[in-house]
This record gives structure tokens, C-alpha cells and sequence, in this order.
């Protein structure tokens, strides 16, 4: 199957351009998979993992914070609030902010405005804690002489 071309592009930067031979995303409806010759579509996206297959290349993780994907015949292109690789995320600081996010949901008297800013910050956190966790998962080498 012919491969599609991902973009994926933050108010900072361009994240990610290549042909890929799929990509999944966590929309508002749920985790979809597009592959080559998908279905035109426009979605928005919400905190959770990008995983991007390449032939011939390990599985690339990404978190994104929000956003919006779009599917064309020959291309796939998401506008992310805020995304980065697996391998970007500092696994302390997004523990560090999920505490930070949590104590200030519950120790304040805080009106809805700042309950929907602090449940988006601890969401956000919360996508880039799984993702960097599966990574570090994913990459565990095992000792050449286990189990000898």
C-alpha cells in the first residue's frame, strides 16, 4: 500500500513530516487509526498519544495536548496546541505538574473557569506521562546475558 504524508505542526514548530503507513490519534470520539486511502476527515483532537508506523522503522510516540487532525486522499495533517516525542518528555516534571494540578483543584476555591483550566493541564500531563511511560516500556533493553 502506497504510504500517506503526516504533518504534524504546533504553533512552534513542525513536529513531524514523512510518509507513514499509518497513524493513530485520540479524537473526541475516540482512538482512530488512519491508513492510506482513509476516508476524507475533519476531528478534534484531544490529550493523548500519536503513534506513527513506518516500514522498516520502530513505532514513534508522540503526546498532544489538543488540537485537530485532518485527512485528505493523499495526506494527514494535525494542528497540536502542544505536542512532542516520548523521548522530549521529562518524566519528573509531568509527575511534578499532575501533583502540582491536582493539589490546586482541591486546595483552592476555584470558580469553573479555573477548574476547566486545571482538569485541561492535569489531561495534558496525564497524555504525557502514559506516552513517556510506554516509551521507556517499549525501549528496556534486556541484558545479553539474561537468563543464561
Amino acid at each position: 500500500m502506497k504510504p500517506i504524508l503526516l504533518k504534524i505542526v504546533t504553533p512552534e514548530r513542525i513536529l513531524f513530516e514523512d510518509k507513514v503507513n499509518q497513524v493513530s490519534v485520540s479524537t473526541a470520539l475516540g482512538q482512530i487509526t488512519i491508513l492510506p486511502n482513509h476516508i476524507p476527515l475533519v476531528s478534534a483532537l484531544k490529550p493523548g498519544e500519536i503513534i506513527v508506523r513506518q516500514e522498516g522503522k520502530d513505532e514513534d510516540l508522540m503526546s498532544v495536548s489538543g488540537g485537530f487532525i485532518e485527512v485528505l486522499a493523499d495526506q494527514v495533517v494535525i494542528l497540536a496546541d502542544t505536542a512532542e516525542r516520548a523521548q522530549e518528555i521529562d518524566e519528573q516534571r509531568a509527575e511534578e505538574a499532575i501533583k502540582r494540578a491536582q493539589e490546586l483543584m482541591v486546595s483552592r476555591v476555584v470558580d469553573a473557569e479555573q477548574f476547566a483550566y486545571f482538569s485541561a493541564q492535569l489531561e495534558k500531563e496525564l497524555a504525557r506521562l502514559h506516552v513517556v511511560r510506554k516509551y521507556k516500556k517499549s525501549h528496556r533493553h534486556v541484558p545479553e546475558d539474561f537468563g543464561k
